[in-house]
């Protein structure tokens, strides 16, 4: 049971939460009501608003039509008046531009093709939409007037301001193949800025607009003349100045000239200074000839329609290519008549020419690309005409060294070196200088199966080139120990010419050694070894041979003085006549020998110091040992009553006589 006290107190609580429920009841009430009333008032202002905006719409739906109408009719009023105006332009193209094309395009070349454009436009509408009215005739007339004097004005620039390249800023531009600084890379300016761009427009617009391919037929002539005449005056340039320092110098890069390939090659004996200054001059204008074909593709593709552009530079360079060609020829030509008449030296101008050829036929190329085959394969026949010739001159060298019929005429009376000898050795030294060159020329005469060296046809594509380069080295080794063998045998021959075995040893002897000495010296003994490892031995013995022969020639003196049929008697015991008449005969034979030897070998010639010394030394030796013992053993012995008459010597002056040998000047 709740007690009462605690219920009442509930009760009350009770009771007053209900009363806070109906007051906000009735609050409840009253915003509903409110709310009611607000939502009614609304109501009534939209419908009123949506019966004006209808009434609104209704009036200005027909007006904004209206508007809209006039609004067309304007603008095709104004579109009608501007067609009529560009019509009407149309009409006054050909005298408002008449002027300007009559006075053509020099100096204002981006006003006269902004006026060729408009009459260009003049002939199309006419054209389509006039094509009887004389209108068009009109500005078709103005319009071909404009071109030619667009093409005029071409021809115009490219003759002005096309220049002859000069040789000075040739050499630089070639000397610069082996700078290792390119940022001074020598850069041909054919035309002015300016006037390039202008050429470059007129061009387009031909193309585009004039339909035009003349110009580019002016264009080659113009720049084919240009180069070729820059080749042919620095060829020039090489003959004015051969009387002077040698060959050209550019002052343009001072410090910087290097030895290729303007540096004047060193001199050869038997060479004439006019054939190095032409193969010089050949040289240099095959390398500029590369240098300025780069320079003028360059330029022609500024210029030229790509499609065009190789049938273009293939047209422009022909004059000066087959110019160095016809020269080419010409050298070859020269070196087939010189081999007739077996000048070799001469025919030597061939070599540096053929290996400059070959070292550059890669650029040839690269600038040939995309010409007609028979432009491309003008060097190559070139080189192969100088191969073939090169390998004739080589093999007629050869086969005139073995057969020189000059036997009994030109011989040295003193012994010395020959002039035959002397020449092949210096043929075969300066070939040391093109030895690639000499090899291939071997080697493209296929002439392996000639001198045995076999060829693997195992042989890959990958070491093919290597295997050329030992094929090339060994046939060229093979070919030089053919002339030293043709040599030996001419040498031996024409030795036989001497009718004193003495004479003709030394002969020998001075040849020999002097055919050694000349292989040391150089590389000719490397590349002799090649495919003869003995030959410098085989030469010392053959030396040694000929010293031995001439020794020979005085056993006849010392055989008078050895002890061989001398006489031997007691001290004290009186000689016999027959004894006495013995040692005298011995003294006189001796004597008589000695000077007879001495005149006539004074006058021979051993040119190599050392081997003079080394065969007196010797010789003195020998007689001086012989001569002092036959005078200690029958100098005091009273042979005769006049000792004067046969001991005219000591020993020290046979030694002296002896030391003079071999030396025209004592």
């Amino acid at each position: 049971m709740i007690p009462p006290q605690e219920a009442s107190a509930r009760r009350r609580e009770i009771e007053d939460k209900l009363k806070q429920e109906e007051e906000t009841l009735s609050f409840i009430r009253d915003s509903l009501e409110k709310s009611d009333q607000l939502t009614k008032n609304m109501v009534s202002i939209l419908s009123s608003f949506e019966s004006r905006l209808m009434k609104l719409e209704n009036s200005i739906i027909p007006v904004h039509k209206q508007t809209e109408n006039l609004q067309r009719l304007q603008e095709n009023v104004e579109k009608t008046l501007s067609c009529l105006d560009h019509v009407i332009s149309y009409y006054h193209v050909a005298s408002d531009t008449e002027k300007i094309i009559r006075e053509g395009p020099t100096g204002r070349l981006e006003e006269y093709l902004g006026s060729m454009a408009k009459i260009q436009k003049a002939v199309e509408y006419f054209q389509d939409n006039s094509p009887d009215s004389p209108e068009l005739n009109k500005v078709k007339l103005l319009f071909e007037r404009g071109k030619e004097s667009l093409e005029s004005e071409f021809r115009s620039l490219m003759t002005r301001h096309s220049k002859v390249v000069s040789p000075v800023l040739i050499l630089d531009l070639i000397s610069g193949d082996d700078e290792l600084d390119v940022s001074e890379d020598v850069v041909l300016e054919h035309l002015p800025e300016s006037v390039l761009q202008d050429v470059i427009r007129i061009s387009r617009w031909l193309v585009e607009y004039g339909h035009n391919q003349d110009f580019m037929n002016v264009y080659y002539q113009i720049r084919s003349s240009q180069l070729d005449r820059s080749i042919k005056g620095l060829k020039e340039h090489f003959r004015k100045c051969s009387s002077s320092s040698g060959v050209p110098y550019s002052p343009a890069i001072p410090n910087k000239r290097k030895d290729t390939p303007t540096k004047k090659p060193v001199k050869r004996p038997g060479r004439d200074d006019t054939l190095d200054v032409e193969t010089d001059a050949y040289i240099h204008c095959v390398s500029a000839f590369v240098r300025l074909a780069q320079s003028e593709y360059q330029l022609l593709t500024d210029v030229i329609p790509e499609h065009h552009q190789k049938k273009t530079f293939d047209s422009l360079i022909q004059d000066a290519l087959d110019g160095l060609i016809l020269e080419g020829d010409n050298i070859v030509c020269a070196a087939r008549k010189a081999i007739m008449r077996h000048d070799f030296p001469t025919v030597l101008t061939v070599f540096p020419i053929l290996r400059h050829l070959k070292q550059t036929k890669p650029e040839f190329d690269q600038v040939l690309q995309g010409t007609a085959a028979s432009t491309k394969n003008k060097l190559p026949s070139l080189i192969t005409s100088m191969e073939t010739i090169g390998a004739k001159a080589l093999e007629d060298f050869a086969d005139n060294i073995k057969n020189d019929p000059d036997k009994e005429y030109n011989m040295p009376k003193d012994g010395t070196v020959h002039e035959l000898t002397s020449n092949a050795i210096l043929f075969l030294q300066q070939l040391l200088d093109f030895q690639e060159t000499a090899g291939a020329m071997l080697a493209s005469q296929v002439l392996g199966d000639t001198y045995n060296i076999p060829l693997d046809p195992r042989e890959t594509s990958s070491s093919a080139t290597s295997h050329s380069s030992v094929v090339s080295r060994r046939l060229l080794s093979t070919y030089i120990c053919k002339v030293l063998g043709n040599l030996q045998l001419n040498l031996l021959s024409k030795s036989k010419v001497y009718e004193d075995p003495a004479l003709s040893a030394i002969f020998l002897h001075n040849n020999y050694n002097y055919i050694l000495k000349s292989l040391e010296k150089s590389e000719l003994i490397q590349l002799v070894a090649v495919t003869q490892k003995t030959a410098e031995r085989s030469y010392r013995e053959h030396i040694e041979q000929q010293i031995q022969t001439y020794q020979r020639s005085w056993v006849k003196v010392t055989d008078y003085i050895t002890e061989k049929n001398l006489p031997v008697f007691q001290p004290g015991v009186k000689l016999r006549d027959k004894e006495r008449q013995m040692i005298k005969e011995r003294f006189k034979g001796f004597n008589d020998g000695l000077e007879e030897l001495c005149k006539i070998q004074k006058a021979w010639a051993i040119p190599d110091t050392e081997q003079r010394d080394k065969i007196r030394q010797a010789q003195k030796n020998v007689v001086k040992e012989t001569y002092g013992a036959f005078l200690h053993r029958y100098g005091g012995v009273p042979f005769t009553k006049n000792p004067e008459k046969y001991i005219k010597y000591r020993v020290e002056q046979v030694g002296d006589m002896i030391d003079r040998l071999f030396d025209t000047s004592a």
